[in-house]
């Protein structure tokens, strides 16, 4: 290619980063990428959805920030895609787009109650814990002595960890000063952790678990009749590594609390939210139990219960939101694509447009598995490209005309600067993640505002 190809990458979580680093090794170099956010921080959920006591998770980022730091990349946080500028806007100025967005929004319940406050959306507990400036003004009730944790996967997993532990165990992690200050005033006592299924359908990993069962402030239990097991579950149970190690974890939690530590944790299978009960807020949860039909759904038993919690959060999943103007499917919440190239609503591929990520294949996989996911998207744009009309303009003549407060690699370096020298301010541990809006303007620039 004797002119290097130009693309953007909205995004720059790990799919969009990965598409980067694909871009780059496919093209020999030869290519280069604008990568854009609409906050002014890299790393998407490497930085915000990560437990902030997963340290080896989170250490991905140094990762990703050498494809930040490669020859061709650059990065223009706080440019926002709809409100900055329109896809019709980079279609002008690049050869190709790749959308890598994510999902950003937990799926609702559905169940009468759900609106009410102290009804909570886990990503946004999420989100406040890990210093997302959207939620940085976020109030949750931790006066409560009971909580709620819809979910057994992964991240409900971390958000029970995050109310069963201590200020003082999550002092040397990145939580901003704020969030380890109301943490440190928490009153929470009893966390349930409710699935709908079964102990072998579980969706969280063995090592999570593990995790949580070794907390030394709080106690975990799980009654014996809910692990009794389907002739179904009790055959993939034989079968299914995965399956097999959270048995040999959860059975291990099934003997009486001894009552000895400040906080216990209930994991409750075979129940299914029926309904948030409460005058004004949240006063309990009603709870129907469940078991599997003959077709390895879940059915209704007709038998309720009642937890006396003062917080529901749910974390059934998330799902991605439509971008402006592209196509998007609302029964999927994906962007409609054949190995990531986007399809209109004629089923035909969009010359120049491509996605990445959960926003391309729905929230499923690890982090990791955005790699070959970003590789078969960048390999199929490359075989594409280039097509039709080279850009028409560039893009730094269109944020300077609009004259929009980009953020640059540069600047995010001394936002991550300060971050650190917070920390040592502070003497807590590697980083204390800055979260208010303007703390983080300032932080990059102080010209910026």
């Amino acid at each position: 290619m004797a002119v290097p190809l130009q693309v953007a990458v909205i995004g720059s979580g790990p799919a969009g980063l990965y598409a980067a680093e694909a871009l780059l090794k496919q093209t020999d170099g030869q290519v280069k990428v604008d990568v854009f956010d609409r906050l002014p921080t890299p790393y998407g959920l490497v930085r915000y959805g990560v437990a902030p006591d997963h340290k080896s998770i989170k250490s991905i980022a140094k990762y990703l920030q050498r494809v930040l730091e490669s020859p061709g990349v650059r990065f223009f946080g706080c440019v926002e895609l709809g409100r900055d500028v329109t896809r019709a806007d980079l279609l002008d100025c690049y050869d190709g787009v790749i959308y890598s967005t994510g999902a950003m929004v937990d799926r609702q319940l559905g169940i009468s109650g759900e609106d009410l406050p102290g009804s909570i959306a886990a990503t946004d507990f999420v989100n406040w814990y890990c210093g997302h400036p959207d939620a940085a003004d976020h109030e949750f009730d931790l006066s409560v002595e009971e909580v709620a944790v819809i979910g057994v996967g992964n991240v409900a997993v971390d958000v029970v960890r995050i109310l069963a532990k201590t200020a003082d165990e999550l002092r040397e992690t990145d939580v901003p000063e704020h969030v380890l200050e109301k943490l440190s005033k928490s009153r929470v006592r009893r966390v349930h952790m409710i699935g709908r299924r079964g102990p072998a359908q579980a969706k969280f990993t063995t090592k999570e678990a593990r995790e949580l069962g070794e907390l030394p402030n709080a106690e975990i239990h799980v009654s014996p009749a809910d692990m009794d097991l389907d002739p179904a579950s009790a055959e993939t149970a034989e079968t299914d590594r995965h399956v097999r190690g959270n048995l040999k974890v959860l059975n291990g939690w099934t003997g009486e609390p001894a009552g000895a530590t400040p906080r216990r944790i209930d994991v409750r299978f075979w129940r299914a939210p029926a309904e948030i009960v409460g005058n004004g807020r949240v006063e309990a949860l009603r709870l129907e139990r469940t078991h599997l039909d003959e077709n390895g759904r879940v059915t209704g038993t007709g038998e309720f219960e009642t937890l006396p919690v003062g917080m529901v959060l749910r974390s059934v999943g998330y799902q991605s939101v439509a971008l402006d103007g592209v196509p998007f499917d609302e029964r999927s919440y994906v962007v409609p694509n054949e190995g990531g190239r986007i399809l209109g609503p004629d089923g035909g591929a969009l010359p120049r447009e491509y996605v990445a990520g959960w926003i391309k294949r729905g929230p499923t996989g690890v982090v990791g598995t955005n790699k070959a996911d970003a590789a078969e998207t960048v390999r199929n744009l490359l075989a594409d490209l280039p097509a039709g009309e080279r850009p028409r303009r560039t893009i730094e003549e269109l944020l300077e005309s609009r004259e929009l407060p980009v953020v640059t690699y540069t600047d995010w370096l001394n936002l991550d600067a300060a971050e650190i020298a917070l920390a040592q301010s502070l003497d807590r541990g590697e980083r204390v993640k800055l979260a208010h809006w303007e703390a983080m303007r300032n932080a990059c620039r102080p010209i910026l505002d």
